[in-house]
Order: C-alpha cells, then structure tokens, then sequence
C-alpha cells in the first residue's frame, strides 16, 4: 500500500493551502484515513481523520475550525483544506491510513500506512 502525499508550500499567515493523498488500495480496504505532523525533535502530533465508512472526521482541538477534511472515494483521495494557517502551523504533513479499528485514531501508532512528508511553512 502506498500514500502519495501532496500539495505543501509557502503561505502567508492567514492564507490557505491543500494537501491531498492518493492511496494505492481501494478505498473499501481502508477504515481510516488522515493527516499527522511533526516537527523537527518533536513527536508526530494528531492533525485530523475521517472514519471510511461513516465518513465522520475527528480533529485536533489546534486546527478545529480552520482545517476541512474530505474525501473523494472514487479518486481513492483525501484532501486537507488548511484555512487561516498560522507560522506555528508550519511542518511536515503526514498522510496516513490503516485497515482497522484497533488504537486510539489520535495516536500515530495506530496507522499502519504511511505517505511521505510534505512541508508547510507559513511566514508571518
């Protein structure tokens, strides 16, 4: 399985971007799909994820409000809308997926995909 994660950059403060990951399996083999982050030294921090099936999301008390997950099943594709970023929001963006239920879908460990990273910096 593979996540092909996409769509960093540069943004202002206060601006917007959209990363999108494409996965490599049907979507049906998939039970939920979101985004990570990390910085440089630090743990990878729960952004946002969206149960398949339900398609319910579950954000972080951090980007509530600003950031939209969405899903297009028959692109095999989630996307992150990122809205009114702030410089703290800037590191890379982790894709991830997994089969199951098992693990709290807050914790990184629960994930068993992975796409690459893909940097965001917001200038202030």
């Amino acid at each position: 399985v593979q996540l092909q994660a996409s769509g960093g950059g540069l943004v202002q403060a206060g601006g917007s971007l959209r990363l999108s990951c494409v996965a490599s399996v049907r979507t049906s083999s998939i039970y939920k799909m979101g985004w990570f982050r990390q910085a440089p030294g630090k743990e990878r921090e729960f952004v946002v994820v969206m149960m398949w099936s339900s398609g319910a999301p579950y954000y972080a008390a951090s980007v509530k409000g600003r950031f939209t997950i969405r899903r297009d099943s028959a692109k095999n594709t989630v996307y992150l809308q990122m809205n009114s970023l702030k410089p703290e929001d800037t590191v890379v963006y982790y894709c991830a997926a997994a089969s199951g239920a098992s693990g709290a879908y807050y914790r990184a460990a629960s994930y068993g995909w992975w796409g690459q990273g893909t940097l965001v910096t917001v200038s202030s």
